[in-house]
């Protein structure tokens, strides 16, 4: 096998280099240096580095669907438990140009679903106000979600990192993501993407990033590199956007949500400088050094952490949890059109 791809190697340089066509033409013949080829074994040694990064995650639903009770775990490509905020990785490729992200929301539905901070392996769980399931309404035209929507894993907003542009501070969350593409992921998923911008939503006087992003595989995923390309190929979904997120929570009578930089989308260079930031208070955070602000800091994967516990205390944790059980019916006031004048 190793001489078959040796053979194959030196075979796509003679093709490069069009040796070949020389050959036949009965020209001086220019015989590539080793310095070609040992740079061709790196570019192969590279992308296959970057292939192996990728990851099978799975998931395992606990209780009935649409209940208190209802909770989604992750399971990583060795079967144990993992924590899709702390064991996920961040980055999909060597070269970090390529974002792990959680879907804890598929497009077009209501149900809001977060990953829960507060409990141990951090499953996706409903949103719950005043001790009922949170459905987010449908403001016309907009149906639920207009994105998937999830998180990037390993990134979190320090309640206590005062962003300078803003002079908020930070939700404590992990940072959200719209993942625009046009497949409808299922609630769970972890997907690649790769990040074109940021918007900055002020929730409540809290620095509440919204990071936009495409999955790598979606047929314009080779169109869209930045900001500008989103309103080129996909005119008006920055608007829908910024529409959506200022006037969602208005049925449930909160007045409009306001944005940073007059609601512009910050381009992908301004967009990963967050990515990275929120990296690094993650790393601060899983680190132990700094107050973990009520979050759950359990991992299997994380080595150097002080929170890593052992993959048969994860499992333990998902045992604890009832049986997955026949969804709950859902009323008909979710599907309800809700409409506001601005």
């Amino acid at each position: 096998m190793q001489r078959v791809d040796r053979f194959r190697r030196i075979t796509q340089v003679f093709l490069q280099k069009n040796i070949f066509q020389q050959l036949q033409q009965k020209q001086p013949v220019i015989f590539p240096t080793a310095a070609t080829f040992r740079k061709l074994a790196s570019n192969e040694r590279q992308f296959s580095s970057s292939s192996q990064v990728k990851m099978s995650y799975g998931i395992v639903e606990r209780g009935c669907p649409n209940s208190l009770e209802y909770r989604v775990f992750f399971s990583g490509p060795n079967g144990n438990t993992v924590s899709p905020f702390h064991d996920i990785p961040l980055f999909a490729n060597t070269e970090k140009t390529v974002m792990n992200m959680v879907v804890e929301i598929p497009r077009w539905t209501n149900s809001k679903m977060e990953i829960c901070k507060e409990e141990k392996m951090n499953p996706i769980k409903q949103d719950v106000k005043k001790g009922a399931l949170r459905y987010v309404k449908n403001v016309f035209p907009h149906h639920g979600y207009i994105w998937n929507y999830g998180a990037l894993p390993q990134t979190w907003e320090d309640p206590k990192h005062e962003t300078p542009e803003t002079k908020t501070l930070g939700d404590n969350d992990p940072l959200d993501v719209c993942e625009i593409g046009q497949k409808v992921h299922k609630r769970g998923a972890v997907i690649q993407v790769k990040v074109l911008g940021v918007m900055c939503l002020i929730d409540e006087g809290e620095t509440d990033w919204k990071v936009l992003a495409i999955d790598v595989t979606d047929p314009l995923a080779s169109d869209l590199n930045d900001i500008e390309d989103v309103e080129k190929h996909m005119p008006g979904f920055l608007k829908a956007t910024y529409e959506w997120f200022k006037i969602y929570k208005i049925p449930d009578g909160k007045p409009e949500n306001k944005f940073a930089f007059n609601g512009e989308a910050k381009n992908k260079e301004y967009a990963m400088k967050v990515v990275n930031e929120c990296n690094k208070q993650w790393q601060q955070l899983i680190g132990k050094e700094c107050d973990n602000h009520g979050i759950a800091c359990e991992n299997t994967s994380v080595a150097s952490s002080p929170y890593k516990i052992t993959p048969e205390d994860g499992k333990k944790i998902v045992e604890t949890q009832p049986q997955l059980g026949a969804a709950k019916p859902v009323a008909d006031e979710i599907d309800k059109w809700h409409y506001v004048k601005l």
